[in-house]
């Protein structure tokens, strides 16, 4: 896939209407476009606290002072910048395509939607950065700003392979070195790693905002086969041969249910989970996170 194929024109029009928002909001120096913890001096008011030595005497409201007869300072919240990381999962499982589509793997789709983030964070003035999770070792692009960086992280995507396992936990522990706390983590994955889904939870836990976009084929989601198939695990190599109209009812119950597991787990530790089908516009979870709709779900 080329750097220009990975948002469509029509797509990269609708991003202007999203915003990148977290709900625990980091604190942080600057002007940017996020509502920081830190109060002081700024633009939108957040509350009233007394006076203290060092204060400007022009931050005190003084009509508050002569119906009280005691200092207040208006305090505002300070806008903050914000650090973005994509977590791109690279396991041999992401080579998944539908039949309709066969050009289209998940993996190109993780890559699109990580673009279409990058790209928010761009119009916003954030940092961002990606890490791919596949193999033996974790790599990508360190967090930066600006049309350059967003240049270099096009061609690193558009580099990127899947194959192998889910790295071991060790290998994991990297990304506690990578991905600071307050920072916002855009998990890109099918799913199927518990792995993966173990070391999303340990961020969320630690203070990261994590968001999780699980990519699902439509032929998953359908289970559309006639005949007899032989299925094969792309990473353990594993293989099954079943006869698809047999088997359509008792895989989507089954599949159904453990998304439904998933979704009630990263729930459970305060992870926002979208599921993107193949077959949607590209655009459809973001447009659900970062929409005005999730901007109200995204609202401390």
């Amino acid at each position: 896939m080329s750097t220009a194929a990975l948002i469509p024109p029509e797509v990269r029009a609708r991003l202007k209407a999203l915003r990148l928002r977290v709900r625990a909001v980091p604190a942080g120096q600057g002007l940017g476009q996020h509502a920081s913890r830190n109060r002081g001096a700024g633009l939108e008011f957040a509350q009233y606290r007394g006076y203290e030595p060092g204060d400007e005497p022009r931050r005190i409201d003084w009509k508050l002072y002569a119906r009280s007869d005691r200092y207040f300072v208006r305090d505002a919240t300070r806008d903050s910048p914000l650090t973005v990381w994509l977590l791109i999962d690279t396991s041999a499982s992401m080579t998944q395509f539908d039949a309709a589509r066969p050009e289209y793997r998940k993996l190109d789709a993780a890559k699109a939607l990580a673009a279409c983030v990058a790209e928010l964070a761009l119009q916003q003035g954030d940092g961002f950065g990606f890490v791919s999770v596949g193999g033996n070792s974790l790599t990508g692009v360190p967090v930066a700003s600006g049309v350059r960086h967003r240049d270099r992280l096009h061609f690193a995507l558009a580099a990127l392979n899947a194959a192998g396992p889910m790295p071991s936990d060790t290998v994991l522990r990297g990304l506690w070195e990578r991905i600071p706390p307050d920072a916002l983590v855009v998990v890109l994955s099918d799913g199927f790693d518990d792995a993966l889904t173990a070391a999303a939870e340990r961020l969320a836990l630690a203070r990261r905002e994590v968001i999780s976009i699980q990519i699902i084929s439509a032929e998953e989601r359908d289970f559309p086969y006639t005949g007899g198939y032989l299925f094969r695990d792309p990473e353990t190599g594993a293989e099954r041969r079943i006869e698809g109209e047999a088997a359509r009812a008792d895989f989507i119950a089954r599949f159904a249910a453990a998304r439904a597991a998933l979704a009630r787990r990263y729930a459970a530790c305060g992870i926002r989970h979208v599921e993107y089908m193949l077959d949607e516009p590209l655009d459809r979870p973001l447009q659900r996170l970062f929409g005005a709709r999730g901007l109200e779900a995204a609202a401390p």
